[in-house]
């Protein structure tokens, strides 16, 4: 039983930054955004895929500038552009500033990532397999 638990992994997305390592135990997650141009907020939706993670939507105010060309429009009517567009990623790196104000949501809860690291730092986000040990007692978002 013993070596059950220490070989049992379990599935988390690792938010790495500064050598600093934490974990998200939720399946999916929204991260926004304060535009650094249309000073407008963005949203982008993820969820585990497996070992990947999976965009399924973004919300913008505006056409602009790093606006995905091959999504599907949604309806909508909140004053966002809803777009679906189901890409999925091994790794994001995002770089996170008070200015942009960079929020995850997720669970109910919101976490400012642009707290948790110096302005202009950095994030590696990724799916990991974890020990449950560290399930248990590891940083948590």
């Amino acid at each position: 039983m013993l070596l059950f638990f220490l070989l049992i992994k379990l599935p988390v997305i690792a938010f790495e930054t500064g050598g600093e390592r934490f974990y998200l135990k939720e399946e999916a997650f929204e991260l926004s955004w304060i535009h650094s141009v249309e000073k407008e907020e963005w949203r982008e939706y993820y969820e585990r895929n497996g070992q990947t993670l999976l965009l399924t939507e973004t919300h913008f105010k505006t056409f602009g500038a790093g606006v995905p060309s091959d999504g599907t429009i949604l309806p909508s009517d909140d004053g966002f552009v809803h777009m679906q567009i189901d890409r999925e990623f091994e790794e994001l790196n995002l770089t996170v500033s008070e200015n942009a104000q960079t929020v995850i949501r997720t669970g109910g809860r919101e976490i400012p990532l642009h707290a948790l690291a110096d302005d202009y730092e950095t994030f590696q986000i990724s799916v990991d397999y974890i020990h449950l040990w560290n399930y248990v007692g590891g940083k948590t978002l």
